[in-house]
């Protein structure tokens, strides 16, 4: 493992141990489990994890981001388990993903934009199910958000449905479902985007992510996009400037 990355993640684990009393667990829709993090909003922020991830990596993270004490985080756990062949802990995933069938010849990473799987679609049901029961509304918008598989997720529910949002925040994502996002994309002209990826991700090329940002600004939507030393990781500048992002959105 590259030492970024190591480093990245040891400070997303630090103090996992305290995630108990700092955090309240509740049953969301079928499959989901929400831990809830920070005020009462509005805003409501809403974060997907990546996939072989959990929904508890994300605390470290609320506690860090520069945003006003109102902000209110939900962090849905995705209901899949993921089976891991080597010692890393395993995790959840949004829906069963084989990487190995997705190997970019001769580029490396993973290349998924043509792929429409519907456990794509099955997540992106259950967390609109979970939006709606929290409080989504016209005119009320949550800030909908994820890392990499999280942040497919997102983008399957912005531009494969009508839900109501405020921004869209794309942590090292990249396109899945690629020709029907960008033939639905222009329904979300104005909406702002936050989008973040490492030049050196290993897993979802850097390529792909100014792809989707390009196809972005194309339909209008208002892009602030973040390229950033490093490889698949949030590391403290994306974190700063997703703060700034959010200071500036009005849900």
């Amino acid at each position: 493992m590259r030492w970024k990355v190591a480093l990245i993640l040891t400070a997303i684990l630090a103090g996992f141990g305290l995630f108990g009393l700092l955090i309240s667990r509740h049953h969301g829709p079928p499959g989901l489990t929400v831990l809830r993090k920070g005020g009462k909003g509005p805003p409501t922020v809403v974060l997907l994890h990546g996939y072989a991830s959990s929904a508890e990596h994300w605390i470290p993270f609320t506690e860090t981001i520069p945003v006003s004490p109102h902000v209110r985080f939900l962090l849905p756990q995705a209901s899949e388990k993921t089976l891991r062949t080597d010692a890393a802990l395993e995790g959840r995933a949004w829906w069963s993903l084989d990487l190995a069938a997705h190997l970019r010849p001769g580029r490396g990473g993973i290349d998924l934009a043509g792929e429409s799987p519907e456990g794509l679609q099955k997540a992106a049901r259950q967390v609109r199910a979970l939006l709606s029961a929290e409080g989504n509304t016209t005119l009320h918008p949550f800030v909908l958000g994820g890392f990499s598989q999280g942040a497919m997720v997102a983008c399957q529910i912005a531009f494969a449905s009508d839900e109501p949002l405020a921004a869209l925040v794309v942590l090292s994502g990249a396109p899945i479902n690629e020709s029907k996002w960008c033939a639905q994309m222009g329904r979300r002209r104005g909406l702002p985007v936050f989008l973040s990826h490492g030049r050196y991700d290993p897993i979802l090329p850097l390529d792909l992510s100014e792809r989707l940002s390009a196809e972005m600004a194309a339909a209008g939507l208002a892009v602030t996009f973040v390229p950033f030393d490093g490889g698949h990781e949030i590391p403290a500048e994306v974190v700063a400037a997703l703060g700034n992002f959010l200071a500036q959105i009005n849900p």
